[in-house]
Parts: C-alpha cells; structure tokens; sequence
C-alpha cells in the first residue's frame, strides 16, 4: 500500500492529510493562522506564517506515521483561489500581506473599469465578473500604491502567484515557478476558453504578464520535494487544484449537470455544465473546472462571501460562542429564528446581487431576541444564499439539479444540513470525508500518476454519504426565505 499527502491551505487554516490510493483517510493535522484586518474591509494572512504552518503539519504527520512517509506517492496541493502573494524571486520570502478573496480594498478600481465598459471584454475571456472578490484589481492597487514593489516586478525580482504557486516555490526550492489553470483562471488575468494569460487583460489591470508564474493542468507533475526535510526522500508534486474545484472533483461530478456546495469561510457552488466554454444569463459566473488531458471541463459557479465566517464572527467578534461545534444544539434549541434575519454582507453581497457596497445587518430585534436566536439566525442565512444561488444556477443552466452533494467543515453540523435541505428543495449529500478538498487534489495527483487511469475508475471508488431530503412544508421555506429576501432588500 502506498500513500499520498495533501495539503488543504484554507482561507482559516493549513490542513494536511495522508490519504491511501483509495482515497481513505488515515490521518490529518491542522495549525490556523490569523486573519489580519488593516482596516474595515480589509483582510490578509501573513504568508510567512501559512508557509510555517504548511511545515508544522507535515512535521506532526511525519512523526506519527514515519512508515507511511517512506511509502509515499506524491504530495497534492489544494487551496483557497484567489488570494496571491507577492514573493522575492531569489529568497522566495513574501514581499507583502497576502491579500485575501474576501477583501475589498479593489472595489473603486472595479468600478471605474465597469463604468468603463471593460465587462464585456473581462467576462468574454475569463468567465467572472469584475468584482474585487478576484485578484486583479487587489493586486492593480498593490502595484499603485507601492512603488517599490511595482519596480521589483518589473526587474524580475519580483513574482506573482495565488497560495499554491507560492507554496510549490518554497517546496521546491525556487526550481518551479508554476500555477495551475483552475487557479489561474481566478486572477481574471487568465483566458480560459484559449488557455493561456490575457495579454490585453494584463495590460488592462497594469499587470507585468512576466512575473505571472507558468500554467500547467491540474493533474501535471509540479517538481519534487522533500518539504525542507522533513519527508524521507523527495516525492513528486502532483494535484494541484484550486480548493473549490477540488471538491467538485472529490464529490465525483464529472457529468454535466452535477452540482456541489463546499462550505468553508465563503460557500462555492459548482454546477458542471461540460466541455463547451459558455456564459450565464443570469448571475453565476463560468468556471473552469480542470483541464484533463488538455481537454477543459467548465461549471457554473456561484459564489457566497461568508457562510462558517459568519459562525467565526459570532465566536471571534462578538463572544457569542466559544467554539464552533455549539451553534448546533444552539440553533435548535429554539423552535424558530423568533423573526430575527441576518444578512452576513461583511464583505458585500456575491452572487446573484454582485454588491460589494452591501454590509451586513441583523434584522427584527425584539426584547424576547435571546443568544439563540441569533446563532439561529447566522445559520440560517447559509441557507439562504444557497438557495438563492441554486434558483439562479437552475435558471441559467437549464436543468434540474435533484441532488447537491455537499463538503467541508460545517457538513459536521446536522441542524444547518437539515435546513440547508429544506430550504432549498434538494436532497443534500455529505460525503465521509469532509477534507473533499484535500481528496480531490489527491485523486487528481494519483490520477496524473497514472495510479488511477481514467475519470471513471475514479468515480467507481468507494465512498459513503449521508443524506439530508427537504421535510419541511415548502411553504413554509418560502415565507421564511420571503422574509430573508425582505431583510436583502432593506440593505440594498
């Protein structure tokens, strides 16, 4: 039996997992790092720090399994997509905050380039929106306001790259200098229908086109490493993968029409939509979801701002709670949210409002409102989104999506499960191993390894799941969906 590491760099923490060529997980390690707030809207992780914790993992799972590690297949590589980080081409040390998906610091810049009438060029090439939850505009702003950054890129000293291409070059030593396409096609740098870096998008967000890393397919081989000693012999570098498409991989949705929701910090739901490069109607934007064997694969994608973020705001900012795992017996422990809404905007509303002005507010306060209700309300308004995302996905694909397969930390969570199931009408799926993340790029990895030889035996693994199907009367979802598009409207 052989064996695969994976690491999951998440927007919250560094997760690594030692999977069999099965897909079985065997072990995991975690380190969180801090989010850092410069100012209201704002946020950055300190790269540094996600590089040490990336060495942290490994060490645990290196000294608990010291056997397997000699057995070991490759290491994969899934994470959050649109943060990048500036680093020095020699030392591979970042040159500044990695600026993270959830910050706004863009957003005057997106405008003026939307007032512009540049969208119709953006969204031909890259699929999305000009919208700052992606990275161009960010790093546009980073470019502007320091000028000393700005001539570092321009000499070459100094590179860009989203979470994954910064870590391969601190695993690698500096030797590779890669991304690829599902990340890349997050920058709105990236033409995803051609494959390849936009040149006149480059030019259109004041990018140096040679400082961006080269693009390779999820499944190719990313160099070697031994992570700086820590493993017993380098292995190859193989599944490289944004994390949202990871799990869409993971949950097997190789056929179009199959659909996934990971619920992290933000919630991305993917719809497969197959070969054929296209644009939504309505507000989804295209993704692309892998390319395999040079043949791309797109979804639809919609994207919420803040789902657990929210929990991690009842716990870190407002002392509600004290870990996660209490806001299960909490929101039930009420029998309803008492008519109180929560509209989680902390970073403006995604898809389908696409409003970065939006904030948040909390909604129909009374004197009998308790602690409850409000931990009910933030996991409520999940749920909400998501079934705003699946009526516009619905609408725009053309299809009837019966089933949507569901991952990530707060799956754990069976109250938000249950409701998410009612609200939106559809059989929710968990899969067993809420790392789809981390699986999905080790299936990836073995897949490139040739381990595993085609989509369908990888499909055909085993795996359990555990099923959620809508037992709440549908008119009472829409009443209370009716009220939280009420408390939408009152903010917009």
């Amino acid at each position: 039996m052989n064996f695969v590491l994976a690491l999951d760099q998440s927007t919250s923490a560094t997760k690594a997992v030692l999977f069999d060529t099965q897909g079985v997980v065997l072990d995991s390690a975690t380190r969180e790092h801090r989010q850092v707030y410069p100012q209201p809207g704002w946020v950055e992780h300190d790269a540094a720090e996600i590089w040490f914790n990336v060495l942290a993992v490994i060490r645990d799972l290196a000294a608990r399994h010291p056997e397997r590690l000699r057995r070991l297949t490759c290491l994969s590589l899934a994470n959050q997509r649109e943060t990048f980080v500036v680093f020095d081409r020699r030392t591979g040390q970042p040159l500044y905050n990695a600026v993270v998906w959830q910050c706004r610091r863009g957003a005057e810049l997106c405008r003026e380039l939307v007032q512009g009438g540049h969208e119709p060029l953006v969204r031909g090439k890259t699929g999305l929106k000009i919208d700052t939850y992606f990275s161009a505009s960010k790093l546009q702003w980073l470019i502007q306001s320091q000028p000393s950054l700005a001539a570092r890129l321009r000499a070459g000293d100094a590179l860009i790259g989203t979470i994954d291409t910064y870590l391969i070059y601190r695993l690698t030593g500096g030797r590779v200098f890669a991304t690829d396409s599902t990340n890349a096609s997050r920058t709105l740098l990236y033409d995803i229908s051609h494959l390849q870096w936009a040149d006149d998008l480059c030019g259109l967000f004041g990018v140096p086109r040679q400082a961006l890393p080269e693009v390779r397919e999820s499944f190719a081989h990313f160099g070697e490493t031994d992570a700086d000693r820590l493993l017993p012999h380098p292995v190859p570098i193989q599944g490289v993968m944004g994390d949202s498409q990871a799990a869409l991989f993971a949950q097997r949705c190789f056929q179009s029409g199959m659909a996934k929701a990971t619920y992290g910090s933000g919630t991305s739901i993917l719809l497969n939509i197959g070969h054929q490069f296209r644009l939504s109607d309505g507000g989804a934007v295209t993704a692309l979801a892998w390319v395999w064997q040079t043949q791309p694969t797109y979804a639809f994608e919609g994207l919420i701002n803040y789902s657990a973020a929210t929990v991690s705001w009842l716990k870190d900012q407002l002392g509600l709670i004290g870990d996660a795992a209490e806001t299960e017996a909490l929101g039930g422990a009420v029998p309803d949210n008492g008519g109180v809404y929560l509209v989680p905007a902390f970073a403006g509303l995604g898809a389908p409002w696409w409003r970065p002005d939006a904030r948040a507010a909390l909604l129909g306060l009374t004197a009998h409102t308790r602690k409850e209700h409000v931990v009910r309300a933030a996991l409520e308004a999940i749920a909400y989104q998501i079934r705003a995302v699946l009526e516009m996905m619905r609408a725009d694909a053309g299809v009837k999506v019966a089933a949507l397969h569901a991952d990530g930390g707060p799956t754990r969570n069976a109250f938000l499960m249950q409701f998410s199931a009612d609200l939106a009408g559809v059989e929710l799926r968990v899969g067993d191993v809420p790392e789809a993340s981390a699986l999905g790029a080790a299936l990836a990895g073995l897949l490139g390894l040739g381990i595993h030889r085609s989509l369908p035996e990888v499909a055909a693994l085993r795996r359990e799941t555990r099923s959620y199907k809508p037992q709440m009367d549908p008119e009472a979802a829409r009443r209370l969906y009716e009220g939280w598009l009420a408390a939408v409207r009152r903010i917009l």
